[in-house]
């Protein structure tokens, strides 16, 4: 037994959820669409031309793609090397911590609380508990936005009355956006940790700290300081099985508050993904046979696909696909690679939400007998890990292979 490593490129669905039309996404398909705006020339800003994953396909990712929805990548049909699936969720949500959760053998059955109404979706009288005994008296905002864009809108508001900024989306989460010196990070991370005392008890799963600094519109920006509290999981994950095995489980990006700190031994984020990136490199000189190396690469999603941009995303597509050479080169024989999705957002797409899609199932390691595993499930996607770990079986999910 080598290392085990789990990869997960945050938003990059394949389409063909079965149930897309119930989350209003039948259509999404978010790699899809990339490569055909990148073929037509529609992806062109800071990169040129089709879309270059040439270490993606060799995995591929290009028939996964066929597998989730009867059609393979444009143009990139012919490729036959890799070992690979689809993943279809069962969890309620489209969110990060419902894909995660549930990528690590712990689905959400019981469904969390989403803000559904576009405006003034939190109610109002929640917010104002949130507030009391701050000293606070009012707030700003409450509504589905993207919290770049709401910082832009509102943050000078925001700095001339004192007043945070409450927004919410398609996910099940609070955000609480604030000046991290004007208003105060200490007194963001306060404010949050009431709004879990108000918040948590109705199932919204996450509350976030969202600071960021600049003295106008034109130079907002938002911090490394963001700060998750999170329900933590309601069964023994993936995660929490390497710990007990006496193993460690190294989390690198957001992967330690998605599962509220709980069956982390180490844990890296704060940066950029790049940075992140050779970082996870660096855990292979620390790390053991037996160990889980679990990453979330963030920027797919959060800079480019609630953003809306194409370009972006494929940039962000061919930086990571260039990363992974750098990754096979310190991969071991023994040593086992997964790499996959927690959701879609199809950049193409109406909205700045994520999208209900399945997502890419990549193997690279030893005991591969086929190409094609097919259709599983999320949870089959961290039961294939736990085995190749030698760890106890989970409740859900079934080893791929």
């Amino acid at each position: 037994m080598g290392r085990g490593i789990l990869i997960v490129m945050d938003a990059v669905g394949i389409g063909g959820a079965p149930d897309a039309k119930d989350f209003g996404d039948f259509g999404a398909d978010t790699l899809g669409h990339i490569v055909t705006a990148c073929q037509k020339g529609n992806a062109n800003e800071g990169r040129e031309g089709p879309l270059k994953i040439p270490n993606l396909l060799k995995l591929g990712i290009s028939q996964s793609k066929r597998i989730a929805t009867g059609v393979g990548l444009d143009g990139y049909s012919s490729e036959k090397s890799g070992h690979f699936a689809a993943a279809t969720q069962i969890s309620s949500g489209k969110d990060t911590p419902s894909g995660h959760w549930e990528l690590c053998g712990v689905p959400v059955k019981e469904p969390w609380y989403y803000f559904v109404d576009k405006e003034e979706p939190i109610p109002v009288a929640k917010i104002k508990q949130c507030l009391d005994g701050l000293g606070i008296t009012n707030f700003l905002g409450n509504r589905h936005a993207s919290g770049t864009e709401i910082i832009k809108e509102i943050g000078e508001s925001h700095i001339a009355t004192g007043y945070p900024i409450f927004y919410t989306s398609a996910d099940s989460v609070v955000q609480i956006a604030a000046h991290e010196t004007k208003f105060g990070l200490k007194k963001l991370y306060e404010l949050c940790e009431v709004a879990t005392q108000v918040f948590h008890p109705m199932r919204v799963n996450r509350i976030i700290a969202r600071p960021f600094v600049g003295n106008s519109t034109i130079n907002f920006e938002r911090t490394k300081n963001r700060k998750d509290y999170v329900i933590p999981p309601t069964g023994m994950t993936l995660c929490d099985r390497v710990v007990k095995a006496g193993k460690k489980c190294h989390a690198i990006g957001k992967i330690s508050d998605i599962f509220a700190q709980r069956g982390i031994s180490t844990s890296v984020s704060g940066m950029s993904d790049d940075q992140l990136f050779i970082e996870m490199l660096n855990v292979f000189e620390t790390s053991e046979d037996g160990d889980l190396i679990f990453a979330n690469f963030v920027e797919f999603d959060a800079f480019y696909g609630h953003r809306r941009d194409v370009s972006g995303f494929a940039r962000a597509l061919e930086k990571f696909d260039q990363n992974l050479e750098l990754l096979f080169q310190v991969l071991s024989p023994k040593d086992f690679l997964i790499i996959t999705a927690d959701h879609g957002n199809d950049p193409t797409f109406p909205g700045s939400d994520h999208t209900r899609e399945r997502v890419p199932v990549l193997f690279r390691g030893p005991n591969l007998t086929k190409k094609n595993y097919g259709i599983v499930t999320f949870s089959d996607v961290g039961e294939t890990m736990a085995r190749f770990l030698e760890l106890e079986s989970g409740q859900f999910g079934n080893n791929i292979l």
